[in-house]
């Protein structure tokens, strides 16, 4: 399946906001995403792309020199087919050209499929947050990279597809 990684815009909130609700139980507001793209320096958004439609997104921070995943979702019609690992990677190693050395995140204890994906990765569980999601008051888990490799980051079925335009916007 061939689709475009791209910098979120401002444009594709709409589409990303239902992405987020048929994604997650506590998704983010519109405000929030709009202040990700607009506001918060340490904000990287990304999109997947497939057909004109969005099917992933990726919100990344980059504090000093970690890289902290905010929120990484796929369409659940386009799931298990390397979306959110191909743009988990493509993020990190655009963090790792800014200076990020580790990356860090928290996922739902019930969601094996991303524990499974991040652990590919080599993000190694680190701790938990003790009825962090509202919704159920499940526990979250803390998982860490401690240090971010460019081998790691690349998959033998992708390479990142960054255009000239991309690169240069870095």
């Amino acid at each position: 399946m061939k689709f475009a990684i791209r910098k979120m815009t401002v444009e594709d909130v709409p589409s990303v906001i239902d992405l987020d609700h048929k994604s997650f139980s506590l998704p983010w507001p519109e405000r929030s995403f709009r202040f990700e793209l607009t506001a918060n320096p340490a904000s990287r958004c990304w999109v997947a792309e497939f057909d004109g439609k969005i099917v992933g997104m990726i919100v990344v921070w980059l504090i000093i020199d970690e890289a902290h995943v905010a929120t990484l979702a796929t369409h659940p019609d386009f799931r298990r087919r390397g979306i959110a690992k191909k743009l988990l990677a493509h993020t990190l190693r655009l963090m790792m050209d800014e200076g990020a050395h580790s990356s860090f995140l928290e996922v739902r204890e019930s969601n094996f499929a991303a524990q499974e994906m991040y652990r590919k990765f080599g993000y190694e569980e680190s701790g938990r947050r003790p009825h962090y999601y509202r919704d159920n008051d499940e526990d979250a888990i803390l998982m860490n990279l401690a240090s971010l490799n460019a081998e790691r980051l690349t998959f033998d079925d992708e390479r990142s597809t960054l255009d000239k335009e991309e690169q240069n916007e870095r």
